[in-house]
């Protein structure tokens, strides 16, 4: 199929976490300053945008998640003057940059909620959800991130219930009411005439509502969340985006697939329905969080051919639209930890085979920065050490429910998203360089060896060859606008497929096991060649018409 071309579509986008990324002040958190003092670094790697979680003014309870001022800079952060250096900097070094956009709720700091909870009488009292106290007990409504698990909270002032699905200091805006569309849709047109290039779009599959609020047909959805991304209105809502907004810049979209399966993708980024330019759901989490081994000896702790049947249905699922690609963000843990071997022989040579699989897929590479010098999960201990909302709520249900804190402490080890969130790790001086001060929160200890400096000076290190593998990506088009097809799907131990553009074919082979694996020479590999592999040295890999893999090796044939 002949795309058009885009120029986020051959894109690497590089995710930074600001608060854990560069201390320019000493008072341990990341801000703007510090990115731009680094971006030499960013420009280095190759990738071609950036995008940033959440800058805006924020009182932090989902750590900028939670917004109180869409048109102004979290004090924390730095000011609009140090934003809007930053900018002319990502630019003028040929980058782009992509902000958060985080308009299912607000904070309940924001002007609009501090209004809307002051009486029912007040304009803004429009702009949320709520379900008047004299209608009794609210309908069934799950929160992810409230620790009594109910997505209602009750406000005194207006005697009723504002619906939050995320913390309590999050409560979900109206988007059923014209002038909150008008709202998000001006403050988007003011950082679009301020030069950023695109927005990420946070939970968007959940802004609409049915506002009579309904009993869930719990058949349909057992769980309650899926429900959510299914709102009456919500692709009128993303096609009066892209109406009113998108569709006046050159910019790219993509969004967060909440609760969205990938059958469902094309109603969001077909070009035919003018909404999204990419959507990715949350199907690595749920492969390795969720599966089961495909065997006793695979040495993978979840089912590779889930991962890869997962990856197919969503590049599937996009249609004429467009995939996106990744493994870890701010909302998972370490890429690293979760998929590869972050301890051990095998530590380098697995984070290398993630960096060909992101990089040689199709669609839009996602990259969470750290990832490229091989960071990965701290494993805290100790619920004081985690500072992330979800964790802490969670923890705090469990106790308050008798449940076992200590079994849910030790599977938070692989999958809480502090994980993630740990400052990144420029060199071996105190706080690994990040900040002079107290950092926001603990500092991987392996910081010491694990980190830029020794490994800009290591030729064959992970930062390196992450280097390499984005040089030869764009190097060859096929890995951006060539076909996709799943090779040997059953195999338990390797993840197999080709790319083919213009007469031109490369089959990439990937061991994600620890220990040797093999997969039928197809026929189509014989006149093949080798030219791409995360080992050093050369190895015997046919044999009798197999393919001998070793531990976590990827590669790639021409």
């Amino acid at each position: 199929m002949e795309q058009k071309r885009e120029w986020w579509k051959g894109a690497v986008i590089y995710q930074i976490y600001p608060r854990s990324f560069k201390d320019s002040n000493g008072d341990g958190i990341g801000d703007l300053p510090g990115l731009t003092s680094k971006l030499d670094y960013v420009q280095s790697l190759g990738v071609d945008a950036i995008w940033l979680n959440p800058i805006f003014a924020s009182p932090n309870d989902d750590n900028g998640y939670d917004i109180s001022d869409y048109r102004d800079i979290m004090n924390e952060f730095g000011t609009m003057e140090d934003f809007d250096r930053l900018l002319r900097n990502i630019h003028k070094r040929g980058m782009k940059l992509i902000l958060d956009l985080v308009v299912n709720h607000t904070s309940d700091e924001h002007p609009w909620f501090i209004a809307a909870r002051s009486s029912r009488e007040n304009p803004y009292y429009e702009f949320y959800h709520w379900w008047p106290a004299e209608k009794g007990t609210p309908p069934v409504r799950k929160s992810y991130f409230d620790e009594d698990g109910t997505a209602w909270k009750y406000n005194e002032a207006t005697d009723s219930y504002y619906l939050h699905y995320f913390s309590r200091k999050q409560p979900d805006i109206n988007w059923e009411n014209p002038q909150v569309r008008t709202e998000v849709f001006d403050m988007m047109k003011f950082w679009f005439e301020k030069g950023i290039d695109g927005f990420r779009m946070d939970s968007i599959p959940l802004i609409s509502k049915d506002i009579s609020f309904p009993e869930i047909n719990l058949a349909k959805y057992p769980d309650v969340f899926s429900y959510y991304a299914h709102g009456p209105h919500l692709h009128d809502y993303l096609h009066e985006m892209n109406r009113e907004v998108l569709s006046k810049y050159d910019a790219m979209s993509v969004g967060e697939g909440s609760e969205i399966k990938p059958e469902e993708a094309s109603l969001f980024v077909s070009p035919n329905r003018q909404e999204l330019d990419m959507l990715y759901g949350f199907g690595p989490s749920a492969i390795r969080n969720e599966t089961k081994p495909d065997g006793k000896d695979t040495g993978i702790e979840y089912s590779l051919i889930a991962l890869k049947r997962m990856f197919s249905d969503w590049n599937k699922g996009a249609g004429d639209g467009w995939p996106a690609i990744y493994l870890g963000n701010h909302d998972q843990a370490r890429l690293l930890s979760r998929f590869g071997k972050d301890t051990g022989e095998y530590r380098e040579v697995s984070s290398k085979m993630l960096a060909t699989f992101l990089l040689t897929m199709r669609g839009t590479a996602y990259w969470f920065a750290g990832d490229e010098i091989g960071m990965d999960n701290i494993k805290f201990e100790n619920i004081s050490d985690y500072k992330d909302v979800d964790t802490i709520t969670n923890y705090k249900r469990i106790l308050n429910e008798g449940g076992d804190t200590d079994a849910y402490l030790e599977k938070q080890k692989l999958i809480a998203r502090d994980n993630a969130r740990t400052p990144f790790q420029w060199d071996d001086s105190p706080n690994a360089g990040f900040t002079t001060g107290t950092p926001w929160i603990k500092v991987n200890p392996n910081y010491k060896t694990v980190n830029v400096t020794a490994e800009e000076q290591n030729p064959d290190s992970i930062l390196n060859y992450f280097k390499k593998v984005i040089k030869f990506r764009k190097e060859n088009e096929a890995f951006v606008y060539g076909d996709y097809l799943l090779l040997d799907a059953q195999n338990p131990r390797i993840y197999a497929y080709q790319r083919t553009w213009k007469g031109e074919r490369f089959i990439v082979t990937l061991n994600f096991s620890p220990h040797m694996a093999k997969m039928d020479f197809i026929a189509d590999m014989k006149n093949c060649k080798a030219i791409f592999c995360n080992y050093n040295d050369e190895s015997k890999r046919v044999k009798n018409g197999t393919l001998l893999l070793r531990p976590f090796e990827a590669v790639i044939w021409k």
